[in-house]
């Protein structure tokens, strides 16, 4: 009898222990990236998360609106890590904020620069990222065409523009901004650069299940108490410390 308890003890432990959860993923270092340690800090905090309740994370890696649309439409499970909006919600269960995200005003240093409200960038020449929302006030001036926003392939294309001085600003979250200029540019580069301290807009990053999938809602609450718990711990608070580059430029 002692051993069939210790047989089924193992059995339903196997059972556990393959519970998986299938995520997808875009690349957005450090927060995000399929080469990167763990995946990226936010990749890193998804899986240690469900870890804690028993789930393992199975990432499969593509462009990001081929992952949205794979999460959206039940084909996997969900995906990490995206702003919240109310129309999501009515497609996802949407969890707690994993990460935080502040998008900041980059500058040549030389050229002084102050703002208080979207009409004070009236005049600049800005570009942006393809496909990045930069915020309500910011998306319905560009929409408007208060300004003219040059939107380009990435946030090393924007930077690089800045640097070689055809547009006035470049919006980019600052950690990843951070960690792009650390990566791919010099250190007499990085000297030149520098950031208004107002954010453009600061927001969190959540990790969406698709409401396609039966049983995500449940897997959701279970998640949310996984981060809970990883936070309380002091991990989530020390992994995002890691992945901060300096914050000095010619600020």
């Amino acid at each position: 009898m002692r051993y069939a308890f210790v047989l089924l003890v193992l059995l339903f432990g196997s059972v556990q222990a393959a519970e998986r959860v299938r995520l997808t993923n875009g690349e957005w270092p450090p927060y995000l990236g399929e080469t990167l340690p763990h995946h990226g800090v936010a990749s890193r905090i998804v899986a240690e998360a469900f870890a804690l309740q028993g789930v393992e994370v199975q990432w499969e890696f593509h462009p990001w609106a081929r992952s949205l649309k794979m999460a959206e439409q039940g084909q996997r499970d969900g995906s990490a890590v995206w702003l919240y909006n109310p129309e999501r919600e009515q497609r996802f269960h949407i969890s707690e904020p994993v990460v935080e995200s502040g998008y900041y005003l980059f500058h040549l240093k030389d050229r002084a620069f102050d703002w208080a409200n979207i009409e004070d960038l009236r005049d600049l020449r800005i570009a942006g990222t393809r496909g990045y929302d930069y915020g309500e006030a910011f998306q319905r001036a560009e929409a408007a065409g208060k300004f003219e926003v040059m939107r380009l392939n990435s946030d090393e294309q924007g930077l690089r523009q800045l640097l070689a001085g055809r547009i006035d600003l470049f919006p980019v979250d600052k950690v990843v901004g951070f960690d792009l200029l650390y990566q791919k540019f010099s250190a007499a580069e990085r000297q030149r650069l520098s950031f208004h301290h107002k954010p453009l807009r600061s927001d969190s990053l959540h990790l969406l299940l698709s409401r396609e999938v039966a049983g995500n809602a449940e897997l959701m609450q279970r998640f949310n108490r996984g981060l809970a718990q990883l936070r309380d711990s002091g991990k989530i608070s020390r992994y995002l410390l890691e992945i901060q580059q300096p914050l000095s430029l010619g600020h």
